[in-house]
């Protein structure tokens, strides 16, 4: 016979807990955003030619395709005296902070390269157990509560991490230009407070939020207690069993994100090149225009991560009052029509328009899909389910990686900004697929 528990609902976080839960976040984003501003940059400094640097920014979906579903797997079966999720916070920003600094320092390709992979596996270790925690710990009521919070702290972090650069130049008198194959201490140093900003935002969450004991849990969400031969699978089996059987949300979700981080990747891997060609009219990284055109994009990523810790707390109510996936579908097709726009820009001043409608695609795409997905997979396979559904944030960047270096010198002669405009078009693309997902009541 199965038996079943009386349900007991999960209290309610007040703003200073939903803070501090989130905080954390603001220390990964800080990371991501250093990589995604200037490893590129970094890449050309040591010689990479144009079309090569989406093959080497493959790390980054590469190691989360093979990390967050197997942190999300480990991390729903853990538990010890310092939590479920928090032990992976820890040790992610650790080696992250180790690779933070010792980026700059390379003056090799390859290590350059093998330092992204280890950076990217340690941010990836700190990120999957951050998304299952708004689900561990929140009602369904304040899920989407939970994920715009986060993705606030990941404008903020976004922001400071962006700017950094930038502002050790111009506000501190940091030099900003370096001999051939060497990194400029604006940004060396800028990666030394990414570093610092990771492990003390991520400590903060891990001291300041108590998370529920297996107890708790069993409490919050009973389940029937089944026989040993109708019990589900655990380990490899387990794994792939539940990956074939994932919930009719989720596949539908992961067409909507193909096409969103298709674009992301696009934007992150050439919006270095397309200002700098584009808008500076240089291509000679030891330059100062070079640099100049660099840093722009570090603002423009400034400003784009700053308008999105705005909108997150507006998508929230816009979707209370339509759905979560129309608020996606606005959002996304804002986004992709201001990538297009990037192409009828020459005055520098001017992307700050368009990048205001990127940060209200990247508000959306960090919290609606997350909260559409929280409120439908089984608790238990809370880690699992949002490990396994990072797959469809890193295959269209893997994808995206393989193609766009042809796409630059066989169909579009070099001209990076192209690849903005390929990414707007994906984004739109996205935009009209969500609209198809079936999300729960």
């Amino acid at each position: 016979m199965q038996k079943i528990q009386e349900t007991v609902q999960k209290p309610r976080f007040g703003f200073w807990q939903l803070w501090n839960m989130s905080l954390g976040f603001m220390g990964i984003q800080f990371a991501f955003a250093l990589q995604n501003g200037n490893v590129a940059r970094i890449f050309q400094t040591m010689g990479a030619e144009l079309d090569k640097i989406g093959y080497l920014l493959l790390a980054a979906p590469i190691t989360g395709l093979i990390v967050q579903p197997i942190v999300g797997y480990m991390s729903d079966r853990t538990w010890g005296r310092f939590g479920r999720r928090r032990p992976y916070f820890i040790i992610g920003s650790l080696f992250a902070g180790a690779a933070l600094i010792g980026m700059p320092h390379t003056t090799v390709l390859w290590i350059a390269a093998f330092t992204l992979w280890v950076m990217d596996a340690a941010i990836n270790i700190s990120m999957e157990p951050f998304r299952a925690f708004v689900g561990d710990l929140l009602p369904k009521e304040q899920v989407t509560q939970g994920f715009a919070f986060q993705t606030f702290f990941i404008g903020v972090g976004g922001v400071a991490a962006s700017i950094l650069p930038y502002a050790f130049t111009n506000w501190f008198g940091v030099a900003n230009t370096a001999p051939a194959g060497e990194i400029p201490d604006s940004v060396v140093y800028s990666f030394y407070c990414g570093a610092a900003a990771f492990f003390f935002a991520v400590l903060w969450t891990v001291l300041k939020t108590k998370e529920y004991s297996p107890d708790e849990m069993r409490m919050f969400h009973p389940e029937p207690e089944l026989a040993a031969e109708a019990r589900p699978s655990s380990g490899i089996v387990g794994f792939f069993k539940d990956y074939a059987t994932m919930p009719k949300v989720m596949v539908q979700l992961s067409i909507v994100q193909f096409f969103t981080w298709f674009t992301w990747f696009a934007m992150w891997g050439y919006a270095t090149a397309a200002f700098t060609q584009h808008v500076y009219g240089t291509s000679d990284t030891t330059s100062a225009l070079y640099n100049e055109g660099a840093n722009w994009w570090g603002v423009c990523s400034s400003i784009y991560a700053g308008s999105s810790a705005i909108f997150a707390f507006i998508l929230p109510v816009i979707a209370a009052r339509t759905s979560r996936k129309a608020t996606h579908a606005i959002c996304l097709a804002v986004g992709g029509l201001s990538f297009i726009s990037v192409f009828f820009i020459s005055n520098p001043m001017m992307l700050v328009l368009p990048f205001l409608g990127v940060g209200l695609a990247w508000a959306s795409t960090l919290s609606m899909p997350y909260a559409v997905l929280a409120v439908t997979i089984p608790a238990r396979k809370m880690g699992m389910y949002m490990g396994m559904f990072n797959m469809a944030i890193a295959i269209p960047q893997i994808v995206a990686g393989s193609i766009l270096g042809f796409l630059l010198t066989s169909v579009f002669d070099g001209k990076a900004i192209m690849m903005l405009v390929v990414g707007g078009a994906s984004m739109l693309i996205a935009a009209a697929a969500s609209l198809w997902v079936q999300e729960a009541e």
